[in-house]
């Protein structure tokens, strides 16, 4: 169970003055050794951005080779200040991915190791900016998407998931969590069976899939309509990109306070949790990589689905 660090990161965010720092001195009293904090400024504002690693029995940090697993809390900001008071909806990726953090340093405390790395990123920002956005309004973000990407990504993934609250549509209408197709290289690829496995595990119900489109994958910048950046990690790496959406039955605005369910966020963090357990051990595959290539050689590399296109004539 995981309710107790939601709840625990989520005192630690909802509060005007929120802060990497505040976030980084949490962990390290929960064991971490390797916590990165890093302020960002941008033309709207900035924020902290903090990366946590989490070490595995077999992992590329001690020079063997397991496969990283990246966790990706996406989000705007955890607050809309001073336009809103308290922790918006859209805070909902960045609790579920510190939750996890928390709890496999809890894990460890209490002799059980991952076998893989495990590192979880995310960012701070109390007072982040909203626009306008249908449905409903969407939350802003104080820096660009190219510098979320840039932080939060990098080579040593070799799978990620990106957690995002995706209330802000009419197309989900299910309360709780959904998961996306693997999206990779600018393919959409076929849901993973063993997170399809792993999520009704967990949540004790039938898997729920999102619906993705091509505009989704495509990086933000192009002036068309993304349901949200749930997806944008996979316009900025070669590995495969899952999204784990935190889901309402109706539209909720990403500025909206009150609108976070406590146990929406555990079954999700749990979720998370019992993925980065069987992908570092090699029991949980996100993609077919045979079939990958056989559609790499039949239609060609997608590239250019990573890119922001040809230039306007």
């Amino acid at each position: 169970m995981l309710l107790k660090q939601i709840l625990d990161v989520y005192e630690y965010i909802d509060t005007a003055t929120a802060n990497g720092q505040m976030m980084k001195k949490y962990m390290e009293s929960l064991g971490a050794k390797d916590v990165e904090v890093k302020i960002i400024n941008g033309d709207k504002g900035k924020t902290d951005f903090i990366r946590i690693r989490i070490p595995g029995l077999k992992g590329k940090s001690k020079g063997m080779d397991a496969p990283t697993l990246g966790v990706l809390g996406r989000l705007g900001g955890i607050g809309a200040r001073p336009e809103m008071i308290g922790m918006v909806s859209d805070a909902d990726g960045a609790v579920v991915a510190l939750a996890v953090a928390a709890k496999l340093l809890d894990m460890q405390n209490k002799g059980d190791f991952l076998d893989g790395d495990v590192i979880i990123s995310t960012h701070i920002c109390p007072d982040a900016p909203t626009q306008p956005h249908k449905p409903v309004p969407f939350m802003g973000s104080p820096v660009d998407m190219a510098t979320v990407n840039r932080e939060e990504v990098n080579g040593e993934l070799d799978a990620i998931l990106s957690i995002d609250t995706t209330k802000g549509n009419n197309v989900i209408n299910h309360r709780g969590f959904a998961i996306s197709p693997t999206v990779k290289e600018g393919y959409i690829l076929k849901t993973s069976n063993d997170l399809l496995d792993i999520m009704q595990t967990t949540t004790g119900k039938l898997p729920v899939v999102f619906p993705i489109t091509t505009q989704d994958i495509t990086p933000y910048g192009n002036d068309v309509y993304h349901i949200n950046s749930i997806l944008q990690p996979s316009t900025a790496t070669t590995a495969p990109v899952v999204g784990i959406a935190i889901t309402a039955e109706v539209a909720v605005p990403g500025c909206a306070t009150g609108a976070s369910h406590p146990f929406d966020l555990e079954q999700a963090a749990r979720f998370t949790v019992e993925v980065a357990k069987a992908y570092g051990r090699g029991n949980c595959n996100f993609f077919d990589e045979a079939e990958f290539a056989k559609l790499t050689k039949l239609y060609g590399s997608m590239h250019h689905i990573q890119t922001l296109g040809k230039a306007e004539v």
